[in-house]
C-alpha cells in the first residue's frame, strides 16, 4: 500500500482507552500544527465507533478552537447525546494539554425511503483526460520531494493557486478536482466516510485564494469551522468529483462550499467551510485581532 495512504489509515485507527474515550496520533511531528482534516476524520471515527453499524453518519458540524500539537497524542471524548428510534447524535471533544482544540457534533440515521432530488454534476473532463496534480506541480516547481507519499490520487480540473498567481487571467471562484485513494480499501462504510472527511479539507480553503491570485505563501490560513452532509453511500477508492466554489471572502475570512459526485453523476456529499485567510504584513507578521 502507498505509504501516504498507510499513514492516513494508521492515524484513523484510534486507540480505545475507555468506553467513550479514544486516543489518536499525528503522522508528522515536524510540522507546525495538526492538519484540520486529520482531527475531523479522527473525531468522526471516535463518534462512529459508539454507534450501531446500521446507522450511518448523515451530517457533521465542527469547530476548530486551537491549533493542534502534532508532537503529542489527541484525546477524543465522546458524549452519547441521544439514541433515538431513527437518529443517533454524538458530540466529540478533542483535547490536548488539558484544553479542547476541536469539537464535533455528528448525527447518524438509519436507511429509509423518501422524496429524492439532487444538483446536476458539472460537465468537466474525466480524470483520465487530466494530468495528476504532481505533474502540474512539477511543471511549476521542478522535481518534488517524496512524490509517491500521497494518500490520494488527485487530478485537478481547473488552475492551481500557483498557476493563478502567475497568470491573473486564470482567476476564478471555482475549484474542481477528481480524487480517490491511492489504493483500494476494505468494504467499511465508516472508513470511506472518514477518509472523505479527511480529504475534504485538503483543497477547500485554497479555493478562497483563487479569485485573488494568491497562494498560502504570505497568507495566514486556518480552518475555523467545517460542516458536511452525507447523502448516499460511496467508495472513496473510486473516482469522485469534488466541485468547490467560494461565494464570499472578506474581513479576514473566506467561505467555501463543495459538492462531491460519483463518476456516474450521483451527489453523495455536500461540504461548507469558513476559514481564516488573513494576509501577512510585509514584515511577515500577521495582522493581530483583538
Amino acid at each position: 500500500m502507498a505509504s501516504g495512504l498507510a499513514d492516513v489509515l494508521r492515524i484513523l485507527d484510534l486507540e480505545r482507552i475507555e468506553v467513550n474515550i479514544f486516543r489518536g496520533s499525528s503522522p508528522d511531528d515536524t510540522v507546525q500544527r495538526v492538519f484540520g482534516g486529520q482531527v475531523a476524520g479522527q473525531a468522526l471515527v471516535a463518534a462512529g465507533r459508539t454507534v450501531p453499524e446500521d446507522r450511518r453518519v448523515h451530517s457533521l458540524h465542527a469547530y476548530f478552537i486551537r491549533p493542534g500539537d502534532p508532537a503529542v497524542p489527541i484525546v477524543y471524548e465522546v458524549d452519547r447525546v441521544r439514541d433515538g428510534r431513527s437518529f443517533t447524535t454524538r458530540r466529540v471533544v478533542a483535547i490536548q494539554h488539558g484544553k479542547p482544540i476541536f469539537t464535533l457534533s455528528a448525527s447518524f440515521h438509519g436507511s429509509e425511503p423518501g422524496l429524492s432530488h439532487q444538483s446536476e454534476m458539472p460537465e468537466v473532463a474525466g480524470p483520465d483526460e487530466l494530468p495528476p496534480v504532481e505533474e502540474r506541480l512539477r511543471a511549476i516547481f521542478g522535481e518534488l520531494p517524496q512524490p509517491n507519499r500521497r494518500a490520494f490520487d488527485m487530478h485537478p480540473v481547473g488552475p492551481l493557486s500557483w498557476e493563478v498567481e502567475r497568470d491573473p487571467g486564470l482567476r476564478t471562484t471555482r475549484n474542481q478536482v477528481w480524487l480517490r485513494t491511492a489504493e483500494k480499501l476494505p468494504d467499511d462504510p465508516l472508513l470511506h466516510v472518514c477518509l472523505m472527511t479527511y480529504a475534504s479539507d485538503v483543497t477547500l480553503l485554497d479555493t478562497t485564494l483563487l479569485p485573488h491570485g494568491r497562494t498560502f505563501n504570505g497568507v495566514q490560513m486556518a480552518s475555523l469551522d467545517h460542516a458536511m452532509w452525507f447523502h448516499a453511500p460511496f467508495r472513496i477508492d473510486d473516482w469522485l468529483l469534488y466541485a468547490q466554489e467560494t461565494p464570499f471572502g472578506g474581513g479576514g475570512r473566506g467561505l467555501a462550499r463543495g459538492e462531491v459526485f460519483t463518476a456516474e453523476g450521483r451527489l453523495v456529499c455536500s461540504v461548507v467551510q469558513e476559514g481564516l485567510i488573513r494576509p501577512m504584513r510585509p514584515s511577515g507578521d500577521a495582522e493581530r485581532t483583538g
